[in-house]
């Protein structure tokens, strides 16, 4: 990764006013993680607790996320995480479709440097902006979730592996197992990239 192109879009994140929901943002969230992380995990959006801090999955959806890393010898160190929208939709709500047309070319610009071998949408909307912004036919995430599939991004196939969101735990228990079934799912695809 070019840290100079890094800095410069990481500022122009922070920067941005092209839809509301800059009015009501305490901080941008870009995103974090290594520049050359193989891995590249996709939310929907920053919640409270991201605003406050301008940093990605820090409340619970983000405890959750570490515990299910944590399971697959994975460390948010070793991992990229950031969401399709990177400013706080008020009142918690889900970013229209407009929000999130908006914010994806940053997504797309930050897939094009960082070159991640595995993209990880989690949850409905991460998973179908990431197919959309590609041109790939939107699928449900009930379909795909924990299924490895592959994109064509600029030329080159990359492996996509959708996974439900962490938060999906925080308001319906019983998707635990689904979940962590997905990133065990997830941790099979890694350990067959460095076979």
């Amino acid at each position: 990764m070019d840290r100079e192109q890094e800095r410069h879009l990481r500022w122009e994140i922070t920067h941005c006013t092209k839809c509301d929901l800059h009015r009501s943002r305490t901080h941008a969230v870009p995103g974090e993680g290594p520049p050359d992380a193989r891995v590249f995990l996709i939310g929907e959006g920053p919640g409270r607790e991201e605003d406050q801090k301008g940093l990605p999955f820090v409340g619970r959806a983000g405890s959750v996320l570490d515990g299910l890393l944590e399971s697959i010898c994975l460390d948010r160190k070793q991992v990229f995480i950031t969401s399709v929208v990177k400013c706080h939709p008020p009142g918690n709500r889900a970013p229209t479709r407009e929000e999130s047309r908006t914010c994806r070319q940053y997504l797309g610009r930050q897939l094009a440097l960082i070159d991640p071998e595995v993209l990880v949408p989690m949850g409905h909307w991460a998973t179908w902006d990431l197919f959309e912004l590609f041109g790939t036919a939107d699928r449900p995430i009930g379909e795909v979730h924990g299924k490895t599939l592959a994109i064509t991004i600029d030329g080159e196939e990359r492996i996509v592996h959708p996974t439900y969101h962490p938060a999906v735990i925080t308001h319906n228990p019983n998707m635990r197992r689904s979940l962590e079934q997905d990133f065990l799912m997830l941790g099979e695809v890694i350990r067959d990239l460095e076979r």
